[in-house]
């Protein structure tokens, strides 16, 4: 029984990097907003939005498995050169627009923390990170860190839930009675794009990858993602909760992660306060490596570099996306409008055509063999990526028709 454990521990560490990776500050926005804004009504999108991740994520575990080309080696072998670079450079784009947003959280987090600007957080941390990448072991040292910083992550929040003494009756009821409140259509349609993450599940394939590369036996052992996948749900749940126990019944507006932080103070004193930034720095750095490693770790293999993790090629994009972001965050102090429409439009196109790609991949029985999709995951991945398409007609109408960079 103890070594079975073991085991089940040892294998949680892909499934624990994408659940960090994917638990950004940016998603510390929202779900904060939507506690604040909509009490606990809302919980339920979450057990929706980490069903599907879940799906999508097993799925990338089984073809990492299954196979020893990547995923993007497979989507070359069915459709051709240009579909896996395209996939390849706009997960690069998309990663490196988005990395400012992880270096600005990460430089306010410590910033409000140590009352200092954030400005060289910034640098000291995404230095830390580029040097991370020189570690021989690249793979083992990622995983590692991905895992303390969920603890660290969870402790916070488990912490500040303490402090915030939601009811449980209105918690059971949020998560068993779907609703829809008025006005909340937009921030229901952010939580799903960003929860339900694509490119999070698709990077799932290479860290598993990795893993059998570094020891070839755990390809014949459990490759557990699941575990990963619903502590990113716990996360998500427990700051909406908090949000909508301290914040609902104050009217307290949210906007950023640091909202949250600074709202707790008066209510509960300087150490919530305190608690909370250290999970919005574990979410921040967390999301600064994991993201920039799926951009440099894509893009390369997508140039015919590889997808080794050992490899200097990839490890040199990676803090390419590290260095590209870094510099936005110490420019602007922020995420610039037209960075934002830029990696929205990327996203928009990429994301359907990768969730398709895993999709097709799955289902092929001559690349996965007794790995390929039951019924059941066919039908439920399905609908998982009639989601994928839905939000991206939405998108697409909000960024293109509503926008006024494009009137």
């Amino acid at each position: 029984m103890k070594e079975q454990t073991l085991r089940w521990l040892k294998s949680l560490g892909p499934g624990m990097i994408t659940a960090a990776l994917v638990f950004g500050p940016s998603k510390m926005t929202i779900t904060s907003k939507l506690g604040a804004v909509y009490g606990y009504s809302l919980l339920w999108i979450v057990v929706v939005a980490i069903l599907f991740m879940a799906v999508f994520t097993a799925m990338s575990t089984r073809i990492g498995v299954a196979t020893d080309r990547s995923l993007l080696a497979s989507v070359k072998q069915k459709w051709g050169n240009g579909a896996s670079v395209a996939m390849g450079l706009g997960v690069f784009l998309v990663a490196t627009s988005f990395q400012a947003g992880n270096s600005i959280g990460l430089g306010i987090a410590l910033g409000e923390l140590y009352d200092t600007s954030p400005v060289p957080w910034i640098i000291i941390f995404n230095g830390l990170g580029i040097g991370l990448l020189f570690f021989r072991s690249f793979y083992s040292v990622l995983e590692r860190t991905m895992i303390l910083l969920i603890f660290l992550m969870l402790f916070s929040f488990i912490t500040t839930l303490f402090w915030a003494d939601p009811d449980p009756v209105k918690i059971v009821k949020g998560f068993t009675t779907p609703v829809i409140p008025e006005g909340s259509q937009g921030l229901i349609i952010a939580f799903m794009a960003s929860c339900f993450s694509i490119v999070g599940a698709l990077y799932q394939s290479y860290l598993i990858q990795e893993r059998i590369r570094i020891n070839p036996a755990l390809r014949n052992t459990r490759n557990d993602s699941s575990t990963g996948i619903i502590l990113l749900g716990v996360m998500c749940s427990i700051v909406i909760i908090c949000a909508a126990a301290i914040l609902n019944p104050k009217g307290i507006a949210v906007n950023s992660a640091t909202d949250m932080a600074k709202a707790l103070e008066p209510i509960f004193g300087e150490n919530a306060s305190t608690v909370f930034l250290v999970g919005l720095f574990g979410a921040a750095f967390s999301s600064l490596i994991g993201n920039a490693s799926v951009g440099g770790t894509l893009l390369g293999d997508a140039l015919g570099m590889g997808s080794n993790f050992s490899s200097k090629s990839v490890r040199y994009l990676v803090a390419l996306v590290m260095i590209v972001g870094a510099s936005i965050a110490i420019r602007f102090g922020k995420l610039p409008l037209e960075l934002i429409v830029f990696a929205q439009s990327v996203t928009i196109f990429v994301v359907p055509f990768i969730g398709t790609a895993i999709y097709m991949v799955g289902n092929d029985r001559k690349i996965m063999g007794d790995k390929v999709n039951s019924p059941l995951v066919k039908v439920v991945a399905g609908i998982g990526l009639l989601v994928i398409f839905g939000l991206a007609i939405i998108n697409s109408k909000e960024l293109f028709f509503n926008n006024p960079l494009f009137k």
